[in-house]
């Protein structure tokens, strides 16, 4: 990106030197050059191509570059002769003589093929030297450079992203401080938990984060904060190429990543794999005081997790018109969690108990994709197919056992998942004309999910006595859409306007079995619903500098698996975390405007937004009626009334001096949460239902960040860099974190011919100001400090590898065409 702000700033200073020099061209008659650049193998386009326009007199007038499908067009050239120059690098250069005047003012080239100069290149792959951020119509690019690319797993380099958080102790991801939120790999989901895909995933293989906060109708509409599609490398070589990657990270417990990704390329066929690896031990100790009843609670978890992940796949250009692709993605997962709990009860010692639980985790994850892809005679005008299978099995076996306590015994607990997910997608592209665009599509969701699970003694009856259940979960839900968007270009302006119709159809049962008596209990729930959700999006450039983008958009969150799952996530002897399995769709419109300030040295990106939330998807807590003596809780999820949010952010990249640049962004979020709360008064000896008392609660949330990435330059191969964040106190329904704070220092180092070899070191958290502290009111008063692994060395060494040239893109990906599909997680 730093290479195409360059020459675009290049191309204008020798326009308006032309235009000063060339006054005979100076004609109140214009015409405009057209045509598309393509591979002249692969028969593909190529983006990208500079397209140079000079003077008889060899003096460059004008020009411009092409778009991604290989398109350009170059506006406002007076009359006369000239020479069109059509340069790429790795490909030899094509000169075209034309002439502009009467009759003649609009000049299309048509195709164009590019031959490639193989003999030109030796490099392999060229990578920015620091990371970019893109405001675009319709989502906001983080282009990874070598400073961000530094810094290990996904989940790593996410914490350094604009608008994105990370729960340092889950893993969950957020957007714009909403967890509702839709993650990708190259415009595709899996049925891999989100957390377990990014802490195995390596940095250096991501090309790009996108960040698709208002998604048009073209896009599954799922998601409150809209999407974060993870764009990775695409391997561009002729022959036999690849890379690996090693990092090792340690504080009290080593954690170790690999990865390695290869690829064959010759003619018509292209054949990639790749493998990568998280392995690791992860403590994390935490405390925990009721003050009501003067209670105290210590933590100790360590969980060790092994997780494998592999990809096969083939592309097959059958012809010009024609290609077919398939892939497959296979992950497997052990995890082993040992957590140790000390609960004390000073004013009452015989509540006194300790719950030791071991845990033991298995999944796998298979994905299965097939595409075919027909384009027409006109450019850019095609019908596309994909179909996307996935599966996923869990299993987990979990061992609670509770010593020296006369509330309740220990118990077993085995879960098991199997879930299914198709999506198929058929989408059709028109380009009406040189500035109008019509796009169309269908799409199906199948989405099934079962839980079996079984207990010892998780539960008690009528009587009072703990007995052994089962429950078998089993949701479906299946969703058809339909879409169409059209778009046309001004000259300074452009629209788009599009609308999306779906039909949904939920069916879920829950069937409890007593296994002491085989008495039954089945709870069914259906739920069928149509919607609509239109989007509109404008785009104000009134010059090269200055970009406006005004957005709608209306989306779903409909509950996940978690949310609804009645079987309980987790236990511990003073809370339970339940789903609700009646739980209905909210629903968002979202308002968002944005303006993009390009600068001699980077650009400044700045936006605000609103949504309207209608039947808010949020917490409840509630008191277990068959504990109440020791003050057990219920966490689950209910529906609630409209509620509204809002926000601001800017971001900026910016190179000071040659030897350094930066990275900041800052952002802030308000959001409304309502929920609801039981409480009772912790000094009742023998409380019953009758002292319950329901509190509805509402929260006002204000939170903000701020983050700034230093990249220092020290030599050709030597760079240092330094990033902090401040992150202020966040007030949820039953909580509010502190403000947490801490400071990022790393080198890295390029060595080997052509600098194929990156040794990155770094350490984190140099100040240990890197806590978890939290105060609670509700249903008690509490507080709670957690302490995982912030402060770690981390060492990675990267190699590029292979005996290919440098080729440009081989294929249009879909990166500007993601298909949303629903993850079901």
């Amino acid at each position: 990106m730093k290479n195409l702000l360059l020459l675009c700033l290049f191309v204008v200073s020798l326009t308006s030197k032309a235009f000063s020099l060339d006054p005979e061209k100076n004609s109140d008659k214009m015409g405009n050059i057209s045509g598309a650049i393509l591979d002249a193998n692969l028969k593909e386009p190529l983006p990208y191509v500079n397209i140079i326009i000079k003077n008889t007199k060899g003096e460059t007038i004008t020009g411009g570059i092409t778009l991604e499908d290989g398109s350009f067009e170059i506006e406002k050239i007076a009359e006369g002769q000239f020479i069109v120059s059509i340069q790429y690098i790795g490909y030899k250069t094509i000169v075209k003589n034309i002439t502009i005047g009467k009759g003649n003012y609009k000049i299309n080239l048509g195709k164009i093929y590019l031959e490639e100069d193989i003999a030109s290149l030796d490099e392999v792959m060229v990578i920015a030297e620091v990371s970019t951020i893109e405001q675009k119509v319709d989502r906001k690019v983080i282009n990874i450079g070598k400073d961000l690319a530094a810094l290990g797993t996904a989940s790593e380099l996410m914490t350094a992203v604009p608008s994105i958080s990370v729960d340092t102790q889950t893993g969950d991801i957020s957007l714009r401080g909403n967890e509702n939120v839709r993650v990708m790999v190259d415009g595709k989901f899996t049925n891999i938990p989100t957390a377990q895909l990014l802490r195995q995933l390596p940095s250096t293989s991501i090309k790009q984060i996108e960040l698709i906060t208002n998604p048009s109708a073209k896009y599954n509409p799922e998601g409150m904060s809209g999407i974060i599609n993870i764009v990775l490398h695409k391997n561009t070589m002729i022959g036999f190429n690849g890379n690996a990657n090693v990092g090792l990270r340690y504080q009290k417990e080593a954690k170790f990543n690999s990865s390695m990704d290869v690829n064959y390329r010759n003619g018509k066929l292209n054949v990639y794999g790749s493998y990568g690896n998280n392995i690791s031990k992860n403590v994390n100790d935490g405390k925990i005081s009721q003050i009501e009843n003067n209670s105290f609670q210590n933590i100790e978890l360590l969980n060790s997790n092994k997780s494998h992940l592999y990809k096969v796949g083939l592309d097959f250009y059958l012809n010009e018109k024609n290609t077919i692709s398939v892939f497959t993605n296979q992950n497997t997962f052990d995890g082993d969690n040992i957590s140790s709990s000390n609960f004390v009860f000073f004013d009452n010692m015989l509540n006194n108990q300790t719950q030791n639980t071991t845990s033991f985790s298995e999944n796998s994850s298979s994905q299965y994709n097939f595409d075919y892809k027909l384009t027409f005679d006109k450019e850019a005008h095609n019908i596309e197919l994909e179909i996307d299978h996935n599966i996923f099995d869990n299993s987990i076996n979990t061992n609670n056992l509770l010593n020296d306590s006369n509330i309740r015994p220990s118990f077993l607990e085995l879960t098991e998942t199997d879930r299914n997910l198709t999506t198929i997608n058929l989408d059709y592209v028109n380009p009406l004309s040189e500035k109008s665009k019509l796009e169309m599509g269908l799409q199906a969701i199948l989405f099934n999910n079962q839980i079996l699970y079984e207990s010892d003694a998780r539960v008690r009856n009528q009587n009072g006595d703990y007995i052994p259940t089962f429950t078998d979960f089993d949701y479906e839900r299946n969703i058809y859409s339909a879409y169409v968007s059209y778009s046309k270009k001004f000259e300074k302006w452009t629209y788009q306007l599009g609308l999306r119709a779906e039909s949904v159809n939920v069916d879920a049962i829950a069937d409890e079995t007593d296994l002491s008596n085989n008495l039954e209990t089945i709870i069914p729930f259906e739920n069928d619903y149509f919607q609509v959700y239109p989007s509109a999006f404008f785009t104000y450039s009134p010059s090269e500098k200055n970009s406006y983008q005004l957005s709608y958009s209306r989306r779903v969150d409909r509950p996940g698996i978690g949310q609804v799952n009645p079987i309980p996530e987790w236990n511990t002897p003073l809370i339970s975390n339940f789903g609700n399995q009646t739980l209905e769709p909210q629903f968002t419109n979202s308002l968002e405007i944005n303006y993009t300030r390009n600068l001699k040295n980077g650009s400044v990106t700045g936006g605000v937004f609103y949504r309207i939330i209608e039947d808010e998807i949020n917490r409840a807590v509630y008191l277990d009626r068959s504990d109440l003596t020791s003050n057990r809780i219920i966490l689950t999820f209910d529906n609630f009334n409209n509620t509204s949010a809002y926000g601001f952010e800017l971001s900026s990249n910016y190179r000071a001096t040659k030897w350094w640049s930066f990275n900041a962004s800052f952002d802030l979020y308000s959001q409304t949460q309502k929920g609801i709360a039981e409480r009772i008064d912790p000094t009742l000896v023998n409380p019953t239902e009758s002292d319950i008392v329901l509190e509805f609660i509402q929260v006002d949330n204000l939170i903000w960040n701020f983050r700034v990435f230093n990249n220092f330059k020290a030599s050709e191969n030597l760079t240092l860099t330094a990033f902090g964040m401040y992150r202020g106190k966040n007030t949820g329904l039953n909580f509010e974190m502190d403000p947490m704070y801490f400071v990022n220092i790393g080198a890295r180092y390029s060595f080997l011919e052509d600098n194929k070899a990156t040794f990155s070191l770094s350490f984190n958290d140099v100040f240990n100001t890197q806590k978890i502290n939290i105060v609670s009111e509700r249903p008690f008063l509490q507080t709670a400090s957690f302490v995982p692994e912030f402060r770690t060395v981390s060492a990675n060494l990267a190699y590029r590898f292979g005996d290919g040239k440098y080729r440009a893109k081989s294929r249009k990906r879909r990166d500007d065409n993601i298909k949303s599909v629903e993850s079901g997680l």
